[in-house]
């Protein structure tokens, strides 16, 4: 009678201790949540690379943080005038290092080369991806991805 009390009384204090673990900072399934949108002033070439030709994406519609083994898999959707944009990257600023626990990355794309059409936004999407590593992850709170007309937010 004693052994499954104390064996039952175990179980429901452990299980008792999951729900905190759920809201931690610990459980990798919470650490970024929603991204959230906010309009920006339009920019036209980076910065940072003058010599770059690549101009911020239009739009950006989706942002999302992926656990990996070796850190984070930051990814973005952004969505161009119309189609036919090419080379893009999510451009690190200030040497890719955060600034008060924010790491912040401008979506850039190439023009087209001549004239192309405007045709559904499925079709004009792009999504791009960057890796944060492990060493430089517990420094992050906050991911902000920067487009022409809005940036996306997302905090742990």
């Amino acid at each position: 009678m004693r052994l499954p009390l104390t064996g039952a009384v175990i179980v429901a204090l452990s299980l008792a201790g999951c729900g905190t673990v759920r809201e931690s900072r610990f459980n990798p399934f919470n650490w970024f949540q929603r991204a959230e949108s906010v309009e920006t002033q339009a920019v036209g070439v980076v910065p940072d690379r003058p010599e770059d030709p690549r101009v911020l994406v239009a739009r950006v519609t989706g942002l999302a943080v992926e656990r990996y083994s070796g850190g984070a898999i930051v990814r973005a959707t952004g969505l161009p005038p119309t189609q036919g944009w090419w080379e893009a990257e999510l451009v690190p600023e200030n040497g890719g290092e955060p600034v008060d626990g924010v790491m912040t990355y401008r979506f850039v794309v190439a023009p087209p080369l001549g004239e192309t059409r405007v045709s559904t936004p499925q079709s004009r999407e792009i999504v791009v991806a960057r890796s944060i590593s492990n060493a430089k992850l517990p420094r992050v709170r906050q991911i902000v991805v920067i487009g022409a007309e809005n940036q996306l937010t997302t905090r742990r």
